[in-house]
């Protein structure tokens, strides 16, 4: 009870946080953001956007395709109709509750193939590990790939930090470099002090999670496959911001590079805040302002998308939690999903 508890307090808390953001960046905007923003708009050719969600769909095609090939070691051969159909619902899921979406993937997928839950959760937990280093990754090569345009613009955030009277920028680098120190060995001080802490077991959980990941991906049949998917699935994420600016008047100037940044610093809002409400649009706004797009601009551009991607996840996630009993009619359902 107590679990549940604070999982619906942190639910609350990050979805409060998404609304506060969409409030807080309609609020302060002045009358002339205002009128940039919404004519960026009114500029805006939409039929542009059909690639995009296009590219969307398709992205979450492949990872169906890449999360049954993860099934393949545990003799589990899903159709894929039903595992499409349940990652969107998974999908539409998250948009609302974190987390969620995983669990009644799993659940339904369970009941309709007759499969273990618990070893659909392996599954999950192997290919969110896989994600995460992905992401890592990418960010370090689109700062490779960009290191004058990113240095110039954290020198410029270094300069605003260093301003005023009192401390020079130098001692509060290093004092912010200091804190971090410390932070990080005094977790590895907890961990060997306390191992059967909860916090420990955590930390200790998640890097054994990281290792077993990456053994299990090592050990696949279909490794190619898997890693075909995974820049596949990447690519779509890129390209649909990409071709996102030539759709809107004001952005249509950028090229690739900048879509790697938009791309590196919207994912990091899309775990943020559910589906990135909120957080998704101010991200893109402050990576674009890199590259000289003005602020109401790179907001409005950071809507276009979001909105896009999230219509896609309400459509298709409300079609396939319709469609899986007619696609399942002539199975027999157990009454409860089985565990090993």
């Amino acid at each position: 009870m107590r679990k549940r508890f604070f999982s619906l307090l942190q639910y609350v808390i990050f979805l409060g946080a998404g609304i506060f953001l969409v409030w807080w960046q309609l609020k302060n905007m002045t009358a002339v953001e205002r009128t940039e923003f919404y004519a960026a708009f009114r500029h805006t050719n939409y039929w542009l956007m059909i690639p995009v969600l296009i590219m969307s769909l398709l992205s979450h095609l492949s990872r169906s395709m890449r999360w049954k090939l993860l099934m393949e070691p545990l003799d589990y051969n899903p159709a894929l109709r039903n595992v499409f159909a349940v990652t969107m619902v998974g999908y539409l899921a998250n948009a609302a509750i974190p987390r969620l979406g995983e669990v009644l993937k799993c659940s339904f997928l369970a009941r309709y193939e007759k499969l273990k839950i618990d070893k659909l959760f392996g599954t999950i937990l192997v290919e969110r590990t896989f994600d995460l280093i992905c992401y890592v990754i990418f960010i370090g090569f689109t700062i490779l790939l960009q290191i004058n345009v990113i240095g110039a613009y954290f020198r410029k955030k270094l300069e605003v930090f260093g301003q005023g009277e009192g401390m020079p920028i130098w001692a509060k680098a290093l004092l912010v470099i200091a804190a971090l120190l410390l932070l990080l060995l005094t977790l590895r001080w907890l961990v060997k002090k306390y191992p059967h802490n909860r916090i420990a077991l955590k930390l200790n959980g998640f890097v054994r999670g990281v290792a077993a990941g990456f053994d299990t991906i090592r050990h696949l049949k279909k490794r190619k496959q898997f890693l075909a998917h995974t820049i596949f699935i990447w690519a779509m994420y890129l390209l649909q911001i990409y071709i996102g600016f030539f759709a809107m008047q004001g952005t249509m100037g950028l090229n690739i590079l900048a879509a790697f940044s938009v791309l590196s610093l919207a994912t990091l809002a899309m775990i943020i805040t559910p589906g990135g409400i909120g957080s998704f649009p101010i991200f893109v706004m402050e990576t674009l302002l890199m590259y000289s797009i003005a602020a109401p601009v790179g907001k409005a551009f950071g809507w276009l998308i979001w909105g896009g991607n999230t219509a896609i996840v309400i459509v298709a996630g409300i079609f396939s939690l319709l469609l899986l009993p007619y696609f399942n009619r002539k199975k027999h359902e157990p009454d409860s999903v089985t565990f090993s």
